[in-house]
């Protein structure tokens, strides 16, 4: 059977100019599989321009690859039309950044959650609608008396992304694309938006992608994390492990800058450059070279996913005696 999801080699180049034309290349060779049958969380994370949302428009069918193929139950959602079309809008949705920008302010929660159960006739009486809303609301923590009826103001920022998650719930999506869910919601609200997410994926069997900067909630969410920069996977495998002992570079950047309740250990202790100035390309070695301390001179050549252990790969020629792995073969990796 095909799997849920599928990307192979995709890559995805942004163009401007008219006269003096430049590319940017936001993705770059990325392969994924998700199945259908074991529902799982997989934490996608970087700094910014990174490509992280470039990957999450992809998935969701916003945008197409420059090169690659995206699949969804083995076919290009790029040729779907149709009935099938229609499904996979319904079963792959998404949770934005912002939960003040995604509500209409002039229409009550009862009009967000009852139009996408019209749109997609999954209720056949009001009351049937009003009933999985109900269910809805409260799967993902809230009170629905407390809840329809009022409109988006009248709420608080974490209500207003805890309804998001309630309005792709209500679809019952096979697919959740999370970009950046909690990273405009108060501290004391994030755990239990993250709660919401993994209780989506147990209970329901919701895959979810869920993609941030903050490795500290993707250690607490996921079971397995791609970490990547400029458009390129750097590493990837057990979140545990990759967290714990990261192999290149860069992860260790993004794990050192992690703020620590110790005053007597220092941020950024790890020796590496500021982001260097971007002129839209990567060049045709290692995209972190620039910055890092260990840079070789065989880094001018791209280097290839080595497995450095069971659950980790990473994308560095310090360790060029290790088994390469075709980035194909990149999910086999990936705990469910």
């Amino acid at each position: 059977m095909a799997p849920l999801l599928e990307l192979r080699n995709v890559t995805k180049v942004y163009s401007r100019g008219l006269i003096h034309r430049t590319s940017t290349t936001a993705l770059e060779n990325v392969s994924l599989t998700l199945d259908e049958h074991e529902p799982t969380i997989l934490t996608v994370a970087g700094e910014s321009g990174s490509g992280k949302t470039t990957l999450a428009m992809l998935l969701l069918g916003f945008i197409a690859p420059s090169s690659g193929q995206i699949l969804y139950k083995g076919k290009d959602i790029s040729t779907l039309t149709g009935a099938e079309r229609l499904a996979f809008r319904r079963e792959v949705q998404a949770v934005f950044q912002d939960p003040f920008a995604v509500f209409n302010p002039f229409y009550t929660v009862d009009h967000l959650l009852s139009v996408p159960i019209e749109k997609f006739k999954l209720a056949k009486s009001k009351a049937e609608a009003r009933d999985k809303m109900y269910e809805a609301l409260t799967a993902v923590g809230l009170r629905p008396e407390d809840i329809l009826g009022r409109f988006p103001h009248q709420l608080s920022g974490g209500q207003r992304q805890r309804i998001n998650v309630a309005r792709a719930l209500v679809l019952r999506p096979r697919l959740l694309v999370a970009d950046e869910p909690v990273s405009m919601v108060d501290a004391s609200l994030r755990a239990n938006i993250l709660e919401t997410l993994r209780s989506l994926q147990r209970d329901y069997g919701v895959s979810i992608i869920y993609i941030t900067h903050d490795l500290t909630t993707a250690y607490h969410i996921a079971r397995s994390i791609i970490v990547l920069y400029r458009g390129g996977v750097m590493e990837a495998g057990d979140v545990d492990a990759v967290i714990k002992h990261p192999q290149h570079p860069y992860t260790r950047l993004l794990i050192d800058s992690i703020p620590w309740p110790d005053l007597d250990r220092r941020w950024g202790e790890t020796e590496i450059k500021a982001r260097e100035a971007e002129d839209g390309s990567v060049g045709t070695g290692c995209r972190f070279a620039p910055r890092c301390p260990f840079v070789m001179e065989q880094c001018k050549n791209p280097p290839p996913l080595f497995q450095v252990g069971p659950h980790q790969t990473a994308s560095c020629f310090l360790y060029a005696t290790k088994p390469e792995l075709e980035p194909e073969r990149l999910s086999e990796l990936l705990p469910v």
